[in-house]
């Protein structure tokens, strides 16, 4: 007859349920993992195929029992590890949009908005159109891979136990700083141009007071701003690529801050 002590089941159990936690914490925040589009069940059944694959391979865990207080502070601590890594991404996501919607208030499109579902509320066309090439981009450069890839190697940069992870946070914070700087960039182009279009408008007005700024100006602006956007298209991926380098170094900077390793 088999029989299975408590110390067996808790063991068990903890070595399935802490992984767990940090996997659906980065599924919840990552890029493409998080997509509102995606059905619940779609993001649970992902999470748990890769609790299954990466379980083996975890170093020893803590003898812990999950229902015990300290068991339930592991698996909160493992679940906020994974939201950051995860949101460390999301970050350039974030500056990717704002560059977007830069970009529409320059053109003059600011009044016309689309139902974001990621978002769950209004966003602007061009940060909309902006933001789906990106995530296009991401997935043909196995992004989302990389980023399974990462969470793996959390787990050995980041044993699962109550070790802490306050300058994770500060790394974490510091790099949720870029997100200006990145939108800002990637919208230079087409605002330096559109700047230029809306100055000879002026000077234009000057010269002629009676032209109708309203009926000349919009539509100039919407041609310049396609124009340039179209012209910059081409340069968008060594841009997006270097963008998500950069996002891959901050999640492993914030790791190795987490675990106070140089």
């Amino acid at each position: 007859m088999i029989s299975i002590t408590d110390a067996q089941l808790d063991a068990w159990l903890a070595a399935f349920l802490f992984p767990l936690a940090r996997v659906l914490g980065l599924v919840a925040t990552a890029p493409v993992f998080n997509n509102a589009s995606l059905p619940m069940r779609v993001k649970l059944m992902t999470g748990l195929a890769v609790t299954f694959a990466v379980a083996p391979m975890l170093p020893p865990l803590p003898q812990l029992a999950p229902a015990s207080w300290a068991g339930l502070a592991i698996f909160l601590q493992q679940g906020l590890i994974g939201i950051a890594l995860g949101f460390t991404m999301r970050v350039v996501f974030a500056g990717i949009d704002l560059a977007g919607e830069l970009i529409g208030l320059q053109m003059g499109l600011g009044f016309a908005l689309f139902y974001d579902p990621q978002n769950a509320g209004q966003s602007p066309i061009v940060a909309e159109f902006v933001g789906l090439l990106a995530l296009l981009f991401f997935l043909a450069l196995n992004g989302h891979l990389v980023m399974l890839g990462l969470l793996a190697e959390s787990f050995s940069v980041l044993p699962v136990g109550l070790s802490p992870f306050p300058a994770g946070w500060a790394t974490l914070l510091g790099w949720a700083a870029a997100i200006f700087s990145i939108g800002v960039l990637l919208a230079l182009p087409v605002i330096g141009a559109l700047l230029v279009a809306n100055i000879a408008l002026g000077v234009l007005t000057k010269v002629a007071p009676t032209l109708n700024l309203f009926a000349v100006g919009f539509p100039i602006t919407l041609m310049a701003g396609f124009a340039m956007l179209a012209l910059t298209m081409p340069y968008f991926s060594p841009a997006l690529e270097n963008l998500f380098e950069r996002g891959y170094v901050a999640v492993g900077a914030a790791m190795r801050a987490g675990a106070a390793l140089p």
